[in-house]
Parts: C-alpha cells; structure tokens; sequence
C-alpha cells in the first residue's frame, strides 16, 4: 500500500487544490505541511498552509538536518520538515506531499517501496500561465520565475509514476484517487 503520496506539477497545474480535495474526500490521508521562506498570500495560515519560516531560520533547521527534503525554488526555500513526517508515520497515517519535483524524487528516495509520485499537468503552457496569472497572488517577476522553471519540472516528469493532466478537477481527483487505492497494482 502507498503510504506517501507525492503530488508534483508546475505552478498553477492545480496540485494544492487537488491535495486539498483528496485530503476532504479520504479520511485516511492527511497532508504534510510544508515550511518555506515565501511571503504569506492571503488567507494562508502558519501551519495549515506552511511553516511560514525566515530564511536564518530555514537554514538552522537546514544545518541542523531536521528537513526529509528540502529545495530553493523560485528564489525561495521550501522543505520538509522530518520531525512532522515521523510524527504523522508514528500516528499510522498516509502522507500526500503537494512538493516541487526535486521534493518528491527525495521523497522517493527516502521511501522507496511505499511511495506513489504524481506529476500533474495542465493541459496546456498556455493554460498553465493562464491559471497563473489568474491567481493574482504574486509579482509579475515572481510570475515570470515560476515561467522559467516549467520547462525543467516538465522534464522531470519523466521519473514519476504516472503523469495526469488536469483538465477536469474532478476527473484528476477521482484518477488520483484509483491510484491511491490501487496498492501499487496499477
């Protein structure tokens, strides 16, 4: 059975919307929240959404090896927190990681025979930028970082399980949720 799911997609494929759903419609997941250095958007809450962190504060944790993976991203560090994945393991959960693809291949890395990695797409660059843009919570230049990476996230996709395209939410969810369950059968 998978017990860490690693869900991975450029920015504004839908990948935390997605987490957020399946989190809702299966009680038997639960999501590792994340830490990071980025600015807090708008109703975003310190440990619901992130681990809203400094960067000197970041990078003690980073010396100090209490992140499973983490990555600078975007001009911005992003991590997990190890203590917050053992606690959840102790507690018997199954972990959805909504992670950058560096992220999840260390996910793999670290769980190898329990992990189920997911790369989600938009069905379009277009599209893609669209949903961006439309989110209206960052810069311009912000935006435009996120622009350059797709390439290199795309590429990795190459190393994932399965790769879905979101073009319906409900439909990625409910493929999602088959792989899920599948218990690594599919």
């Amino acid at each position: 059975m998978y017990r860490f799911i690693a869900l991975s997609a450029p920015s504004g494929a839908g990948k935390t919307t997605i987490a957020n759903r399946l989190i809702q419609r299966n009680k038997d997941l639960v999501i590792s929240v994340s830490a990071t250095t980025r600015t807090k958007r708008p109703g975003e809450k310190h440990g619901v959404d992130y681990f809203f962190m400094t960067a000197s504060d970041f990078e003690s944790n980073i010396r100090d090896h209490k992140f499973l993976e983490y990555e600078q991203v975007h001009g911005n560090y992003y991590g997990t927190l190890r203590p917050v994945v053992d606690d959840l393991i102790r507690k018997g959960r199954r972990i959805v990681f909504d992670i950058d693809v560096k992220g999840a291949l260390s996910i793999r890395k670290a769980f190898p025979d329990e992990s189920l990695l997911i790369f989600i797409q938009a069905p379009s660059i277009e599209e893609l930028k669209k949903r961006l843009r439309k989110r209206r919570s960052e810069s311009e230049e912000t935006i435009e970082l996120r622009f350059r990476r797709i390439d290199f996230e795309i590429s990795q996709s190459r190393y994932f399980d399965h790769i879905i395209i979101n073009d319906s939410l409900e439909r990625t969810v409910e493929k999602i949720e088959a792989l899920i369950h599948s218990n690594g059968s599919m």
